[in-house]
């Protein structure tokens, strides 16, 4: 600070160095307001009943245009609750819930679940097989069994089990295994095999004709796999848990199918 005579009087003057001190105190000063307030919101919404913080476990082959609506909502209704998403490779959700590490999971569906697991069937998957435009399968109107085994066949395969959830998902003498069904597709792509894959994974690719859709000989419809919301009896769920879990439920079974994309959201 420096000061100068004016009429007589010394009369302070403000420096720059003081200025840009001045406002970085008040910037700290608004950020520690800022985090009270933040902190009187977590713990209001603490005493009510509702998590600081919750984690859901989705299986990356899962449509995730219901689940990105819900998560929208959720955001509105949730403000305060700190989220994260597990993207889990096949049958490896169970494995998030039952290490406590997820409290939802939103899974393919087992035959059975370990002790103290409770689900609920929410809709269906459906599966297509494809395969790349260059494919010798592509220029098959109606493919067999004997066509499907004389080629590779790419198969999503669990990191926490050795072989496929269900044996009808082989059809190939040849078969290469990947985790992620990101990397299936890359494989799809670039020739080197044939997929049965989630209608939402591959709808944009087979409208564009990126990618051929084949017709079997062998059935009339697609195949369709189970959707089961889990969770466990060792997890007490809070209001934004139970809010999660009963608009997943409330989801109807023709979007996860990926035929449309709209429902509602009830607050």
């Amino acid at each position: 600070m420096i000061t100068c005579m004016r009429g007589g009087r010394l009369e302070p003057v403000l420096t720059q160095d003081l200025l840009t001190i001045m406002r970085t105190v008040l910037a700290a000063m608004m950020h520690i307001l800022l985090g009270n307030h933040e902190f009187a919101a977590k713990a209001s919404s603490m005493s009510e009943g509702i998590e600081d913080n919750l984690c859901i476990a989705v299986e990356q082959s899962i449509n995730l245009a219901p689940v990105m609506d819900l998560l929208a909502a959720f955001s509105h209704e949730f403000p305060h609750v700190t989220l994260e998403i597990l993207t889990t490779g096949p049958n490896d959700t169970a494995t998030s819930l039952k290490e406590g590490r997820a409290v939802l999971g939103l899974m393919t569906e087992q035959e059975s679940y370990p002790t103290g697991f409770q689900f609920r069937g929410v809709g269906h998957s459906a599966l297509i097989p494809i395969c790349s435009k260059s494919h010798p399968l592509a220029k098959i109107d109606s493919v067999t069994h004997r066509d499907f085994r004389q080629h590779r066949q790419l198969v999503l395969k669990s990191r926490s089990r050795s072989v496929p959830g269900h044996v009808r998902e082989v059809k190939s003498a040849s078969i290469w295994y990947a985790e992620s069904s990101g990397m299936i597709l890359d494989l799809v792509l670039h020739g080197l095999g044939w997929a049965e894959l989630p209608l939402s994974a591959v709808r944009s690719l087979v409208a564009s004709d990126g990618l051929v859709q084949m017709e079997y000989a062998f059935q009339q419809s697609d195949a369709l796999d189970g959707l089961d919301l889990v969770w466990t009896e060792q997890q007490v769920l809070g209001q934004a848990g139970q809010w999660i879990q009963n608009q997943l439920l409330m989801v109807p079974q023709d979007v996860w199918q990926a035929k449309w994309n709209i429902f509602r959201i009830d607050h």
